[in-house]
């Protein structure tokens, strides 16, 4: 049965699942991120997943580049899946700008998050809500946060 890792837990909000992951806003109101969990258990790298997984992880990070290009106006994308720390699978999507606090450098390791007031939060996660009705109907919120 899927679970998430505690640390992803700790760290963000569900959101809900696209027909592969678990979508989860990261707690840190100086980045637009996302992070893409597959609902697969005791999976560590893309390469455990087989090739319509494969494919479907794709096609939602796509999707989700999509919304952070649209919705947040992202100057770049920066997309990883470390693992370093979490072993879950889970692959991060950031938007990026010239000005956000840890440009050109990655973001992990720079500033400690700054968590989002909860009408900030509301308010980022009404608008990916919002995208992903309408780009993404295979998408169910789920209210766990």
């Amino acid at each position: 049965m899927f679970s998430l890792h505690p640390q992803l837990e700790q760290d963000c909000f569900q959101l809900g699942d696209l027909p592969l992951c678990r979508l989860l806003l990261m707690n840190d109101r100086q980045y637009p991120w996302l992070i893409l969990v597959p609902r697969k258990t005791d999976t560590r790298e893309l390469l455990e997943l087989d090739e319509n997984d494969q494919k479907q992880l794709m096609q939602e990070s796509n999707l989700i580049g999509q919304l952070l290009l649209e919705v947040f106006f992202a100057e770049k994308l920066n997309v990883a899946a470390l693992g370093n720390m979490v072993p879950q699978l889970h692959l991060h999507h950031i938007a990026r700008f010239h000005h956000d606090p840890a440009w050109p450098a990655p973001v992990w390791g720079k500033h400690p998050a700054l968590c989002y007031s909860e009408k900030e939060s509301d308010e980022v996660k009404a608008k990916i809500l919002d995208f992903l009705a309408k780009k993404a109907p295979a998408f169910t919120a789920v209210q766990l946060s």
